[in-house]
């Protein structure tokens, strides 16, 4: 299944709020070179282009059907290409990179390299989500262990490919950087019929998704397993007059080269 920029763009909202949360953090007044690491459908970039409109602004995805649909504007580009390929260069002032790390299971021994290409005075933002013990991600696990879905889905979905606040703001220190870290849990309310279902679909559950397809491309085994993993959901995270409210957890981490 490849990435669609409509269905991860259902919570623009919601899903843009951590990462303006991280960026505001980011102390640099006129960077030569912005980049955004993973930056999807790029509607974010473009914020980058419109803070340092003198900087040139790049983003950079391996999903050629996020970058498709990527906006365009003065000092603002985009390249396909894998991140975790990428190398800093010697104007790469500030470098961005929200909710893709994750994606990413080599990014603890990714990130040194990265942090000792950067030129001095930069700046490295970073942001993950840390809900992988939630109960979104703990049922979609366990909904897929128990089921005739289960040989398809073995060892697809990880437990937890992240690190806490902690250890981002230990690599960063050894890499020399001034840094701060730190979580925030965001009570997302969200609208609709199975609303976390939804989310997760454009994000978490697409590895999930990915291998139903291709084990039954008659999607049965993709509808049964979705049918249970919802009911443990809508258990898990009841509706209100409101709406449901999802936390999620997010881990950031901040800093600058001297």
């Amino acid at each position: 299944m490849q990435w669609d920029p409509a269905r991860y763009a259902a919570f623009s909202d919601e899903r843009s709020r951590p990462f303006h949360d991280l960026v505001a953090q980011v102390g640099l007044e006129a960077p030569r070179r912005v980049v955004d690491l993973g930056c999807g459908p790029g509607t974010l970039t473009a914020t980058l282009a419109a803070r340092w409109p003198s900087a040139s602004v790049v983003g950079i995805d391996s999903s050629a059907e996020m970058l498709a649909s990527a906006p365009g504007g003065a000092g603002l580009s985009f390249e396909l290409g894998s991140i975790e390929d990428w190398t800093p260069g010697p104007t790469d002032d500030v470098v961005v990179t929200n909710a893709a790390l994750q994606w990413v299971p080599s990014h603890a021994s990714v990130l040194p390299r990265w942090l000792d290409a950067m030129p001095s005075g930069s700046w490295f933002a970073m942001q993950v989500p840390g809900n992988f013990g939630s109960p979104s991600h703990a049922l979609m696990r366990s909904v897929a262990a128990d089921g005739p879905w289960a040989s398809a889905l073995d060892g697809v979905l990880r437990a937890d490919p992240v690190l806490d606040p902690a250890g981002y703001l230990g690599i960063m220190l050894d890499g020399g950087f001034e840094a701060r870290a730190w979580e925030t849990t965001y009570a997302q309310l969200l609208p609709g019929e199975d609303p976390v279902l939804a989310w997760v679909r454009g994000t978490g559950l697409r590895p999930a998704l990915q291998a139903l397809d291709a084990a039954d491309p008659s999607g049965e085994l993709t509808a049964a397993y979705e049918a249970r993993y919802a009911a443990a959901l809508r258990e898990a995270y009841p509706a209100s007059t409101h709406g449901t409210v999802y936390p999620f957890r997010r881990v950031f981490a901040v800093g600058r080269k001297p």
